[in-house]
């Protein structure tokens, strides 16, 4: 560049005062941030559920098709006919969870069958559709009936896990709200709105009281939740067969161990009329997901349920109690629960029985666990769970195949969700969690390939210099040191005046010193290859 170029810019090339970096490119900012998302998607939750619910699938796939004989009798002669057993695989697998969605969200065969037998009555308009819905959706209603006390249930173990403590307990404590809310609704004659409070206040309260007793033992003597909460379990099952024995509980009905039923004023009320079972308590569920968000993100006492799940110490540091925190949690918890159990007897089961509970108070505790203790977690797990219920019932009674397939395709799903890092793996995201594995593999690989390039040089120097000497034959002609032809060449190789200036005249001096090898102007001993302590192979013959 001229003197003139320079002047003009002001500054030599690359030495700009004012110089910046240019912005990317936009194709570089958008890939970018598409990889950004990409991977905020992959560490999410959301992932991780959408993928846990393909595999348990995928694996209760193999399970139906295992357990369908026509499937089993094709695959016998597979190699002859492979199309025969491909077709009944597939078959046997789109009917088996065709059946399941129909018996859980919508029955497209009733709806056309109710449209068609109103049409043939002379109906049209909406003297079809009305008929056809009903029985269209009839499925969804029944999935949102059973999923209404799962929900409420699981608010309440959200309580206690998002504290730390692990409550087992949900069988027990539905049990007793559901004993308090049907002898309260089948002993007193109440007004229509009073009388159904009341049953529901009082099964918040058992379930409150039970649960506080484990909270009690937790704060007071350091009882661990789970044996504890278990316990209560069987203490409130087998009082719910005594008290089903009593005359207080069966009434004049003592030969089958049931209740009378529930007062009309005591029952929820029915949403979609008497054809239906789904009642008001689907607004209670609705209230209790909106009591857990409250409770655990806005309240001061969620925010101490919370400090004391994190961190104990620090809590009690910063002057929260966790003795007085667990019995609360404990309390909290049971009377969701209760209110769980009081619900599903106003609204589905109106009496007592041995059964009352079900699965509600387990599945309460997966469904928790599934919806990670949020509260629209909790409600779509609960739809979840209710609609694999209710369609694998349907599944088994139209497709043959075995409930038990619902089981293990619901506990396959919480084993995914439980594992994160497994789900990750099968679909190749396994850095994902150790995200800076892969550059700390990188740069300690650089690191090894740098430290080979520097010693190279050096390591073929050495075996140059210790070659052996078949590898020099211009060095095998040299005498060795100590014979007098050694000496008299090292004499020569070292004096400066050639070989007359070697000796002086009559020979060596005989009462002079012999020169210590390595001393200046004679050399040492050659090199060797032979280290220290190392022995040849004619010295190990000797020996031997």
């Amino acid at each position: 560049m001229s003197t003139v170029d320079v002047a003009d810019t002001g500054s030599a090339p690359g030495v700009g005062a004012g110089s910046t970096d240019a912005p990317p490119p936009p194709e570089q900012t958008a890939e970018s941030a598409l990889a950004r998302t990409l991977q905020r998607i992959a560490r999410g939750d959301l992932l991780v559920v959408v993928m846990s619910f393909v595999f348990a699938f995928l694996i209760g796939s193999v399970l139906i098709v295992i357990a369908d004989q026509e499937v089993r009798e094709t695959l016998g002669y597979f190699f002859a006919r492979p199309s025969d057993a491909l077709t009944a695989i597939w078959q046997s697998v789109t009917q088996a969870y065709g059946a399941m969605f129909r018996g859980a969200v919508f029955d497209g065969t009733g709806y056309a069958r109710a449209a068609e037998s109103v049409r043939e009555a002379g109906g049209t308009g909406t003297y079809v559709l009305v008929p056809a819905l009903s029985a269209g959706l009839r499925p969804l209603t029944e999935t949102l009936t059973i999923a209404t006390p799962l929900i409420i249930a699981s608010a309440g173990m959200a309580v206690s896990f998002r504290a730390g403590l692990f409550n087992i307990g949900g069988t027990g404590q539905l049990i007793v709200g559901a004993m308090a809310a049907g002898y309260v609704g089948f002993t007193l004659d109440l007004p229509v709105v009073l009388h159904l409070l009341v049953c529901l206040v009082a099964g918040i309260l058992a379930g409150g009281v039970w649960g506080g007793i484990a909270g009690f033992l937790k704060a007071r003597f350091g009882a661990n939740e789970v044996i504890s909460t278990i316990m209560l379990n069987w203490i409130a099952t087998y009082l719910l067969f005594y008290a089903l024995k009593t005359s207080a509980f069966t009434g004049a009905n003592q030969s089958q161990p049931t209740s009378p039923s529930i007062g009309e004023n005591a029952a929820l009320p029915l949403l979609l009329g008497s054809g239906f079972r789904l009642h008001a308590g689907l607004f209670l569920a609705a209230g209790a997901a909106a009591v857990l968000w409250w409770l655990m993100s806005r309240s001061t006492i969620g925010f101490h349920f919370r400090a004391v799940g994190s961190n104990p110490r620090a809590a009690q540091v910063a002057g929260i109690s966790p003795a007085r925190t667990a019995f609360l949690v404990l309390a909290v918890a049971g009377a969701l629960v209760g209110a769980a159990g009081a619900v599903h007897v106003l609204g589905t089961e109106h009496r007592l029985t041995e059964g009352v509970a079900g699965n509600i108070g387990f599945d309460a505790i997966t469904v928790a666990l599934l919806g990670r203790s949020g509260p629209l977690g909790i409600v779509l797990a609960g739809l979840l769970f209710a609609g694999l219920s209710t369609g694998g019932r349907f599944m088994e009674s139209s497709q043959g195949v075995p409930l038990d397939l619902v089981q293990v395709i619901q506990v396959l799903v919480v084993l995914f969700i439980a594992a994160p890092p497994l789900v990750r793996t099968l679909i190749g995201l396994r850095r994902i969690d150790h995200p800076g594995a892969a550059a700390r593999v990188r740069r300690a690989r650089r690191a090894r390939t740098g430290a080979a390039q520097t010693t190279a040089p050096t390591t073929a120097a050495q075996a140059a210099a210790t070659a052996p000497s078949a590898a020099r034959p211009a060095e095998q002609d040299e005498p060795a040191p100590g014979t007098a032809q050694g000496a008299a060449g090292a004499h020569t190789a070292g004096s400066p005046a050639g070989p007359d200036a070697a000796e002086p005249p009559g020979g060596p001096d005989p009462a002079a010193p012999e020169p210590a090898a390595g001393t200046a102007g004679e050399p040492g001993p050659a090199p060797s290859d032979e280290r220290p302590g190392d022995r040849t192979d004619a010295q190990e013959e000797e020996e031997r």
